[in-house]
């Protein structure tokens, strides 16, 4: 039985809470939160602990699953608690990996402990799927392709233009490009010819919404790349068709392994609710990390580092007798 608290009880700290709950070799001990633990309203009868008191837990848990947000949260809770716990993270700013990395190494290392950062499906299950195919067709290009799906940092961009009551936005994967990668042709597509960005828009009292669309088309760095179609409608519309968190895409890799011998590696993803699946695949590399903490291992690892058979709940001949 593997201990774990968590960190956070925001969309994703609800999803692993769920998630435990489908895993019989997995105990929720703990619930951490910034907040009033009486203010917080659980889905369990786990404790809710102020964070102020976790190092009194140091001993009671196995793995610490973090569950904050990557611009401001994680780059400084993860190497901090990865002294004191096992810990595990969803970070997700690419361009900062390295980085991140290299700082939960050290504290992780400094503690003895585990850490495993940037699990989830992009960073995540998505790499996994680059890496093997670019192993596998070494002559050949990568596509990545998310959508279609709400994409919460660009709808709190959204939400930030003066104007704008409330907004979801959309990622869209465009048709064709999708269908020319899937091709073998090894087309090179631009990111505007990738993605589309649709936009739902509920507009506060005598806003104008010429120069509310224009802010949002302009904006650089979230739609100006983009075409991008904004729809502005009810708040009742939006609250009734727009109130869920789908999200999912594409990873193919095109290549070939003779001349005029063509292949394409797909995997896919469709999710009704994108923290939900991102706090199961935590979970499950939640298992994985405390079974290479009790052999003595230490340090930060990826997703690239750990092998399959450290996610399951099945032993070795279990998994050759019924997966292999």
């Amino acid at each position: 039985m593997s201990r774990i608290g968590i960190l956070g009880y925001g969309n994703l700290g609800r999803g692993v809470e769920n998630a435990i709950n489908l895993n019989d070799d997995l105990e929720l001990c703990a619930i951490f939160t910034r907040r009033n633990p009486a203010d917080l309203k659980v889905n369990s009868n786990t404790p809710v602990v102020s964070v102020k008191e976790i190092e009194n837990w140091k001993d009671k848990i196995d793995v610490l699953i973090l569950c904050g947000g990557s611009a401001t949260d994680l780059p400084e809770q993860t190497p901090k608690y990865a002294k004191l716990f096992n810990v595990i993270d969803s970070f997700d700013t690419h361009a900062r990996i390295p980085e991140h990395f290299k700082n939960v190494d050290s504290a992780a290392k400094e503690g003895g402990n585990i850490a495993i950062i940037s699990i989830g499906w992009d960073p995540g299950l998505f790499s996994l799927n680059r890496l093997l195919g670019n192993v596998i067709l070494p002559d050949g290009k990568d596509y990545t392709f998310w959508g279609k799906g709400v994409s919460q940092g660009h709808s709190d961009a959204l939400r930030r233009i003066p104007g704008v009551k409330n907004a979801k936005q959309y990622t869209v994967p465009v048709q064709a490009a999708l269908d020319a990668a899937r091709s073998g042709k090894n087309p090179e597509l631009t990111t505007r010819q990738k993605h589309t960005r649709e936009c739902f828009v509920v507009l506060e009292d005598g806003a104008d919404a010429k120069k509310v669309e224009e802010a949002i088309v302009t904006m650089p760095n979230y739609f100006a790349d983009y075409d991008t179609t904004v729809n502005f409608i009810s708040e009742e519309e939006l609250i009734k068709n727009h109130s869920g968190i789908p999200h999912g895409g594409f990873v193919l890799r095109s290549g070939k392994t003779s001349d005029g011998t063509n292949h394409v590696i797909e995997y896919s993803l469709k999710l009704d609710s994108n923290p939900e699946f991102t706090s199961s695949v935590l979970v499950a590399y939640a298992r994985a990390a405390h079974r290479l903490s009790k052999e003595g291992q230490s340090g930060c690892k990826t997703i690239f580092d750990i092998a399959p058979a450290y996610l399951s709940s099945k032993n070795g001949e279990e998994l050759r007798a019924t997966m292999l």
